[in-house]
C-alpha cells in the first residue's frame, strides 16, 4: 500500500446494507412495436380529449363529467403502463401477469371510452354552434372516438399476446 494513499472511509451515519443498485433499463425499440405505437397514440389522443374538455365549462353537464373522468383515468393508467413497458419493469416483476393486465386495461378502456365518446358526441348540441364550448366539445368527441379505436387496437394486440402466452404454457 502506498504511503500517501488514504483508506476508504465509511460514513457512520449510513448503515451497510446488501442492496444492489441498478440503472433503469430503456427499451429503445419498444416505441417502434405495435404495442408501443398504440400506447403513444392513446396517450396523445387521450390527452387531447381531457385538455379540450378541461378548457370549457364541461362541469355543467354530468355527461361530460363522465367523459372527463374516463379520459383522465385511462390517460394516467396508460402513461403508467407505457413507462412500465418502456423501462422494462415488466421483465423484472414476473409475478404480475402483464399480458392479462394489459388485456383487461385495454378492453375496459375500449368499452368505457366508447360510452364516453357517444355521450360526448350527444352533448355537443347543448352548446351554441360556433362558440368555444361547441368547438372544443365536438373536437373532444372526435378524439374520444379516435382514442376508442386505439384502445380497440391495443385490445387486439393484448389478446394475441395473452393467447400466445396461454398456448406456450
Amino acid at each position: 500500500m502506498e504511503r500517501n494513499a488514504v483508506p476508504a472511509r465509511r460514513s457512520p451515519s449510513v448503515p451497510e446494507c446488501n442492496i444492489s443498485t441498478s440503472t433503469m433499463a430503456f427499451d429503445q425499440h419498444f416505441t417502434t412495436t405495435a404495442k408501443g405505437i398504440l400506447l403513444l397514440a392513446e396517450i396523445v389522443c387521450g390527452m387531447l380529449v381531457w385538455i379540450l374538455l378541461g378548457g370549457t365549462e364541461y362541469f355543467h353537464l354530468s355527461a361530460l363529467c363522465w367523459a372527463m373522468f374516463v379520459a383522465v383515468l385511462y390517460w394516467v393508467l396508460t402513461v403508467c403502463l407505457f413507462i412500465i413497458y418502456l423501462t422494462g419493469v415488466h421483465n423484472r416483476i414476473p409475478q404480475v401477469p402483464w399480458t392479462l393486465l394489459s388485456l383487461c386495461l385495454n378492453c375496459s378502456a375500449t368499452a368505457l371510452y366508447l360510452v364516453a365518446a357517444v355521450v360526448a358526441a350527444l352533448s355537443v348540441d347543448q352548446a351554441i354552434v360556433g362558440r368555444h364550448n361547441y368547438n372544443c366539445w365536438a373536437a373532444s368527441a372526435f378524439f374520444a372516438f379516435l382514442t376508442t379505436l386505439c384502445y380497440a387496437g391495443s385490445s387486439y394486440v393484448s389478446y394475441r399476446a395473452w393467447k400466445n402466452t396461454e398456448d406456450g404454457q
